[in-house]
Parts: structure tokens; sequence; C-alpha cells
């Protein structure tokens, strides 16, 4: 016999349906209201697509420096012990909590020739990073990093060091055995923080436009993108931007979901 559903149950199903409705009607607007032939035109743009390929590039570059600099950095912190690790811990979590424009600052003060000896150092030599799609890369790796870190030790923390142990005791080193051992078995855990990663790389605004700037067709991304237009008054181009980001966003959390077997929110 089937339970009749209490007084609970149906206000927390009636409150998920308002909220999926809200999202699918707010979010719908933006493929509503703009025509069908200026959105065409609008996403078909020159300007649309350098951004959509400068954002692709600076993406994968920042997400794989994220990767590689992440992966050790957090199965040190998961599995080695060692003085100060809570004050480590704090300060690879800082960026988390701050707003984006507030790293975009930091950077931007630490990189530039005129207020740094780094930015005069790296000028002496001829490169200059401030304003560039390099200053890009940058920020997205500074801001994506803690991300990247804190879903790479959610993974390597769900396998038991137990496995490690035994294959040292079979002969292995302790790189082979992380390697062979503690890296496959926290693949999917690592491969949905690459993707969350990628995605919030494409998505990275106030960093970038503070220590790369929003300059059009150069150091324009579709964020970058969205806020030009948007600022001059071009609905149609702020919405393919939009458009785009949000497909984006979704394939993203369909890739997380689904290829991570439904596991993609514990490491989000």
């Amino acid at each position: 016999m089937r339970k009749t559903p209490s007084f609970f149950q149906v206000l927390c199903l009636a409150l998920t349906t308002a909220a999926v409705i809200l999202l699918l009607v707010v979010f719908g607007g933006l493929v509503i209201f703009p025509t069908p032939e200026a959105l065409f035109a609008a996403l078909t743009s020159d300007e649309i697509w350098f951004a959509v390929q400068l954002s692709l590039i600076t993406a994968v570059i920042s997400t794989l420096c994220c990767v590689v600099a992440a992966v050790p950095v957090a199965y040190v912190m998961t599995r080695k012990p060692f003085a100060g690790k809570r004050w480590v811990n704090i300060l690879l979590n800082l960026p988390l909590s701050l707003p984006p424009l507030v790293a975009g600052v930091a950077l931007l003060i630490f990189l530039s020739p005129v207020t740094s000896p780094v930015g005069q150092l790296l000028s002496g030599f001829g490169i200059f990073i401030v304003y560039t799609p390099v200053a890009i890369v940058i920020a997205q790796f500074f801001v994506n990093l803690p991300y990247m870190i804190r879903i790479a030790r959610s993974a390597f923390a769900m396998i038991s060091p137990r496995y490690e142990h035994v294959a040292r005791t079979l002969g292995c080193s302790e790189w082979r055995a992380f390697s062979q051992v503690t890296l496959p078995m926290a693949k999917s855990g690592l491969a949905a923080g690459v993707v969350i990663t990628w995605s919030k790389a494409m998505g990275e605004f106030g960093a970038v436009l503070m220590l790369a700037g929003a300059i059009a067709m150069k150091t324009e991304t579709l964020p970058i993108a969205l806020f030009l237009n948007m600022s001059t008054g071009d609905l149609d181009m702020a919405i393919a931007a939009s458009l785009i980001l949000l497909v984006i966003s979704g394939v993203t959390l369909l890739i997380v979901e689904y290829a991570g077997d439904g596991r993609g929110a514990v490491y989000a």
C-alpha cells in the first residue's frame, strides 16, 4: 500500500518545482527575447567568434596549468603531515573567499611595470604581461587553482592510503605507487575537476578585467564581450555571449553528473 506523502514532502516538492520553473523561465528569456535573425547574426559575428576562440584557448591552457600544479599539491596536502599544514591550507583556499576583482587587482600590482619590481624586471627583457592575452591565462590560473586543488584533494581523500602501502611492499617506488595506483583510482574525481575548472576559466570575468583589461578583439573573452556589448547597448551581442556561456555551463554539468556516475556534486 502506497504511503500518503506528508505535508513536508509535498512542500519540498512544490518548492523544487517552483525553483525549476523559475530557472527555466529566466534563462529561457535569453532565447525568446531577441529575434531569430538578430540572434543568428550576433552568434556568427566576427567579434563573438574571436571571443569564443580566445576563451577556448586561454581556458585550455590555464586548466592544464592548474592540473599540473594542483595534483601534486593536493596529494601532499592529503597524504603528508607537516608543520603549519593548517596555515598552508588557509592560504591555498584564500582566493576562494576573495572576490575575483580583488585577485585581479593584486595580480595587476604584482605584474605591472609601474608598480612592481617583478613587472619592471620582465619589461627589461621585453616581456609585457598586463593587458595581453597572457594576462588572461594568468588571471584564470590564479583564480581557479584553489578549485582544482580542492577537488583533487577530495578525490585523493576518498582513496585509502593502504593501496599505496601494499604497492610499496610489492616493490613499487613512491612515484610508481602514486602514478599506477592512486592516479587511476582518482581519475573520475580528477576528470570532474578538470571539466569544472575549464568551465570556470571560460566564465572568469573579474580578475581578467583587472589584469587583461577589456580590449575589443585583443583581450575580449566571452565574459568581456558580454560586458562590452552591454556597456554600449548592443543587447543582441550580449545575449549571444550569454547563451554560449549558458550552453557551456549546462554541458559541463551534464558531463560531471553522468560521466562521474552522479558523483559530481561530491567533488564540486
